[in-house]
């Protein structure tokens, strides 16, 4: 069960994870839909990104709202508008070999889900984890940062493209991210 976003300015680990632990997330297009919403996000939504690391069924972000924005709509908006881009981008690629097989899956979660009317790609809970002293942020910070080390993608955590740790590192980053220290 997930843990509800209480405090809205707060600083908070979030995890969205796929139904199904489906491994959407194999594909470098598929990433880049999720890193570019993170983006617009940030430029429009009021998203504080501190870090973030995308593997292939989940996403980690330490992140908070800024002043007179609310974190659980900018977690609402990014999941919907994210899971419907990419539901449109599986099931009309000629070339994506999983495409029935993800279509059933993300249709039979949806039909599943009462507050959904044809999918479902995030599991329903952000598993929100608020932040409340530097041991907390210090610690889900290097778990995030570790996510491809412990998976067996890359031997250096600055190494993996889809995180922020390369930005910690003081090396460019797909997405540039605010340093918490």
């Amino acid at each position: 069960m997930g843990y509800p976003i209480r405090d809205q300015q707060a600083l908070y680990f979030l995890t969205f994870t796929t139904v199904g632990w489906a491994d959407i997330f194999t594909r470098p297009h598929y990433k880049d839909i999720v890193i570019e919403s993170l983006r617009y996000c940030q430029a429009h939504k009021g998203l504080e990104l501190f870090a973030y690391c995308l593997m292939t069924n989940h996403l980690h972000l330490i992140a908070r709202a800024a002043e007179g924005h609310e974190l659980s709509h900018i977690v609402r908006d990014f999941k919907k508008f994210t899971a419907t881009r990419l539901f449109t981008e599986i099931t009309a690629s000629p070339t994506e070999s999983r495409r029935n097989w993800l279509r059933w899956l993300l249709t039979q979660e949806g039909e599943r889900n009462p507050n959904n009317t044809n999918f479902q790609l995030w599991q329903q809970r952000s598993h929100g984890v608020e932040l409340r002293d530097q041991e907390m942020v210090r610690q889900r910070l290097a778990y995030t940062h570790a996510n491809p080390v412990r998976a067996g993608i890359c031997y250096r955590t600055e190494d993996y493209v889809y995180s922020s740790a390369s930005f910690y590192a003081g090396m460019e980053a797909v997405l540039p991210v605010s340093l918490l220290f």
